[in-house]
């Protein structure tokens, strides 16, 4: 963890202020607006999740920034860093989330856009992945114990982008911003549970107060029947420019990427090889 440098390598809260004097203008902007909506209030409401507010607040997050939603040896380098991620948050805190922050597009982009950038980086770490899809958890997304997986973990991915104009708990000003959370920490918060009802309540109630507009209707809890997780991810404001089924489309089959990428560190075959990886890009950022 904390490698030189602030893009492609996990950091922790002290370390990554300590470098954003030295950091992209992107990236300062990205966590300026990302700590200032967790510790600030809108309209005279907190952030909804009182979990976010506390791991910000307390130094518990931990970070990532990434140079690009396509270019492969950017996202090798992600696929890195959340592979140390999963082997030491543990040790962190008892709750360290990843935030994840991705270099803006040019230009204003719309919802389409954003949605189709998302599924292209988890498209990427499933097919890049070096663990096999965990034996309990099913691989198609229309079910509701189904959740996106990576290194061998059950992790459940928000994400906040620039198009919203009313859901603010949800919005990012510069760019795509993905927040890592790995199933086990939400152990005991489950809707099953009274503490897990409580907090959902808590949240909702919360959200309503931040958006000023109900909570999102695809907003619901993995397992309970009838509600699916992937919708979940970045939530849809306009039909016509949001999946109507989950883009991804995982197998158990194992590996999916040729043995060279899969090792850590294969990013740099990309300075002699460009063309090292059968995923194709969606083009520049």
């Amino acid at each position: 963890m904390n490698e030189p440098g602030t893009e492609g390598v996990l950091l922790d809260q002290e370390t990554l202020r300590g470098r954003l004097d030295d950091a992209p203008a992107w990236l300062r902007d990205h966590y300026r607006t990302f700590r200032e909506s967790m510790l600030g209030e809108r309209d005279g409401s907190p952030f909804p999740c009182y979990f976010g507010i506390e791991v910000e607040r307390e130094g518990d997050l931990l970070y990532a920034a990434c140079e690009s939603t396509t270019d492969p040896a950017a996202l090798l380098r992600l696929r890195d860093t959340l592979l140390e991620y999963l082997d030491t948050y543990e040790d962190h805190a008892d709750r360290a989330p990843l935030a994840v922050f991705f270099k803006p597009p040019e230009g204003d982009r719309g919802e389409a856009h954003y949605h189709e950038r998302l599924w292209h980086v988890l498209e990427f770490l499933h097919v890049h992945d070096p663990e096999p899809w965990p034996e309990d958890i099913p691989t198609d997304p229309d079910t509701p114990r189904w959740e996106f997986c990576f290194g061998g973990e059950p992790l459940f991915p928000t994400s906040r982008a620039p198009f919203y104009d009313d859901r603010k708990s949800r919005y990012s000003p510069v760019g795509l911003e993905i927040t890592f959370q790995p199933r086990a920490v939400f152990e005991g918060l489950t809707a099953d549970t009274d503490a897990g009802e409580q907090a959902r309540e808590t949240i909702r109630g919360r959200m309503s107060d931040y958006d000023g507009v109900c909570p999102h209707a695809d907003l619901g809890d993995w397992g309970a029947e009838g509600d699916r997780e992937w919708k979940q991810y970045l939530f849809r404001e306009d039909a016509a420019a949001s999946p109507d089924a989950c883009p991804l489309d995982p197998t158990r089959d194992h590996p999916k990427a040729p043995a060279p990428l899969l090792e850590p560190g294969a990013w740099r075959r990309f300075a002699s090889d460009p063309d090292a990886t059968h995923t194709e890009g969606l083009g520049d950022d």
